[in-house]
C-alpha cells in the first residue's frame, strides 16, 4: 500500500479547451492512483504551475513519477534538463516517460544507464523545443499570409452609420473636411479615415 502511495503522475494541457483524458488514462493504466495525478491547464513555457509545484513537494527517494511524454513536462531544452535534475538528483525520485521506454530511470542504475537516459532526454527535449518553435513560426506565417489575402483578425467592425455613403461622397469631393465628416458620422477622425479607406476599396471592387 505504501508503494502505491509513492506512485505519482503529471499531466498538462496548454489551454482549458484542450482535453487531458488521453494523458490521464495512460497514467491510470500505469497504476497511478487518481488522487496522485496532478494536472495543470496552462502553457509549458515555464514551470510556474501550481499543481507541478505541489507535486514536487511530494516527491522523495521512494517516489516514481509517470508522465505521458516529455513535452508534457515542458518545452524548453534548458528548463527540461534543469527540472529533470531536480526530480532525479535533488529529490532522488525516479521518472518514467510512458511514450519513451528508454527514459525510465529505474532501469540500470549505473553509469551506462545514466548516460543513456541523459542522452535520450537531451535529444527529446531538444526536439520538443524545435517542434514548439516550428509550430509558432508556422502560425505566424499563416497569419501573415491570411492578412496578405485581406483576411482581418480581431473584433468585427461595427456597422456603418446610415449617412456614411453620403458623407463619404462629400468628403471625397472635398466638400467637407475629414474632421467634419467624422463628426457627422459620430466617429473619431482616425476611425472615419480607416473606414473610408476600406469603403473606397470595396466600392472600386464592386464596379
Amino acid at each position: 500500500m505504501c508503494k502505491i502511495e509513492k506512485i505519482y503522475g503529471y499531466a498538462r494541457v496548454s489551454t482549458t479547451e484542450q482535453n487531458e483524458d488521453r494523458q490521464i488514462l495512460s497514467l491510470k493504466e500505469m497504476g497511478v492512483p487518481e488522487k496522485n495525478i496532478f494536472l495543470d491547464k496552462m502553457s509549458g513555457k515555464n514551470f510556474e504551475r501550481p499543481q507541478y509545484k505541489k507535486l514536487l513537494r511530494r516527491l522523495d527517494k521512494n517516489s516514481v513519477l509517470y508522465i505521458k511524454s516529455i513535452d508534457r513536462l515542458g518545452r524548453s531544452y534548458r528548463d527540461l534538463s534543469e527540472q529533470w535534475r531536480i526530480i532525479t538528483k535533488d529529490k532522488g525520485a525516479d521518472v518514467v516517460v510512458i511514450d519513451m521506454p528508454l527514459l525510465d530511470t529505474r532501469r540500470e542504475k549505473n553509469l551506462l544507464g545514466t548516460f543513456i537516459s541523459d542522452l535520450v532526454l537531451a535529444l527529446l527535449s531538444f526536439t520538443a523545443e524545435c517542434e514548439y518553435r516550428a509550430i509558432h513560426t508556422r502560425q505566424a506565417e499563416g497569419i501573415a499570409a491570411a492578412r496578405a489575402r485581406g483576411i482581418r483578425f480581431g473584433r468585427k467592425p461595427s456597422p456603418l452609420p446610415a449617412n456614411f455613403h453620403e458623407v463619404y461622397q462629400k468628403w471625397k469631393m472635398k466638400k467637407v473636411s475629414i474632421e467634419e465628416a467624422a463628426k457627422m458620422c459620430g466617429m473619431a477622425k482616425s476611425t472615419f479615415y480607416d473606414r473610408a479607406r476600406t469603403y473606397g476599396k470595396m466600392t472600386i471592387s464592386d464596379q
